[in-house]
């Protein structure tokens, strides 16, 4: 599992961990692709023409293979997203725009757009280049900072679509194909090929965990929110993060397919994404220590706090108590309790084991819809 707790502070810098003695990072890879020209405007280089380059007589099967096939397929509903933020200063004025270059995929044909949240997380203007040259602004639907997906619409109809695969069939060695634009805009629609080197990766982002796909086709800053493609030319994961380390290469993350098509349905739907909530705190032994606390349990997590208006609360949880199980399953990490009760809809009630003052008790607490800050 890969642990990422400061999610937000990799969109410009990363975060390093110490492991061994190789100081590993996991990039999101929105951050610092400005890709400008020499007068400042976003370059143009890699133009539409460019990429819609094709062969001028016929291609032998040799030549036409599945990764052709592929970036035929997807390339053209590859956009570049151009992200402008306002910078402040230590005294919170205004002192700079700046700018970053992400990717998306279109999805509909009406202007649909999905990207990474990181891509246009704090913008204050999007600005959507579509692969035939045209340039239109972007306008946010709604993001979803958990899994680190978000929607962007633009006015405009017929566009060219990608269709989305199922990512639940995908096997480890099969073709990845990445289309994005690395870098920048000025090389907009570049495609990389590798394989799946892994499923069911894990990221911890906040108190959110995330299942991702492994790849080893070269994704740099500015491919995230792009497309990882198989070989039918299908979307299976959208570009999310890449393993820095000197000496590593080649370890590449994406958002699964499945888990993208659920999160933009619901915020088409709703603006925001609705989840299970039990309005805990919890410490396993790990997270405790990293608090700077020694948990002293052989089993079960420690409350910490409870939420004054939660589930958890309505149900007699107290802090101070262990819960051990929740629904007959054990409960030893955070992450098994996140699991738990994402494995839940709104309004399910929910079987909880509680360990206080050295005897077990048994409560039941009807789960809520966590709210907008707590994602």
């Amino acid at each position: 599992m890969i642990k990422n707790p400061k999610y937000k502070s990799y969109l410009s810098h990363g975060v390093s961990f110490l492991a061994g003695i190789l100081v590993v990072a996991i990039v999101l890879l929105a951050g610092c692709s400005l890709g400008t020209a020499k007068n400042g405007s976003p370059s143009s280089s890699g133009t539409a023409s460019q990429m819609a380059q094709t062969a001028s007589g016929p291609v032998s099967d040799a030549r036409n293979t599945p990764i052709v096939r592929a970036a035929k397929a997807v390339g053209p509903a590859v956009v570049g997203i151009t992200n402008k933020a306002v910078a402040r200063d230590w005294f919170n004025n205004q002192v700079e725009v700046s700018q970053g270059v992400g990717s998306g995929v279109i999805f509909k044909s009406d202007g649909y757009i999905v990207t990474n949240n990181h891509v246009i997380d704090g913008a204050k203007e999007i600005t959507v280049s579509l692969s035939d040259g045209r340039t239109l602004p972007g306008k946010l639907v709604g993001a979803d900072p958990v899994t680190d997906i978000a929607v962007v619409k633009v006015d405009a109809k017929d566009l060219p679509t990608a269709k989305f695969g199922n990512s639940d069939d995908i096997m480890v060695g099969e073709p990845a194909i990445a289309i994005g634009n690395p870098m920048g805009l000025e090389f907009q629609g570049s495609v990389t090929a590798g394989v799946i080197s892994a499923l069911n990766r894990t990221l911890d982002i906040g108190e959110g965990r995330v299942k991702l796909l492994q790849t080893d086709a070269a994704i740099n800053p500015g491919n995230s929110g792009g497309a990882l493609v198989n070989a039918d030319g299908l979307v299976i994961g959208i570009n999310s993060a890449k393993l820095a380390a000197n000496g590593v290469e080649g370890m590449g993350f994406a958002i699964p397919i499945n888990t993208v098509s659920s999160i933009v349905d619901q915020i088409i739907a709703n603006g925001h994404v609705s989840r299970p909530y039990l309005g805990v705190g919890v410490f396993d032994k790990e997270t405790a220590a990293k608090n700077g606390y020694l948990l002293n349990i052989d089993k079960g997590v420690y409350v910490a706090q409870v939420a004054a208006d939660g589930p958890a609360a309505a149900a007699g949880i107290q802090r101070g108590d262990i819960i051990e199980q929740i629904d007959n399953k054990a409960i030893n990490t955070v992450s098994d309790l996140r699991d738990a009760i994402a494995a839940h809809k709104i309004s399910d009630n929910v079987s909880i084991v509680l360990l206080r003052n050295g005897g077990e008790m048994t409560v039941t607490a009807q789960l809520k819809e966590m709210p907008a800050n707590n994602q």
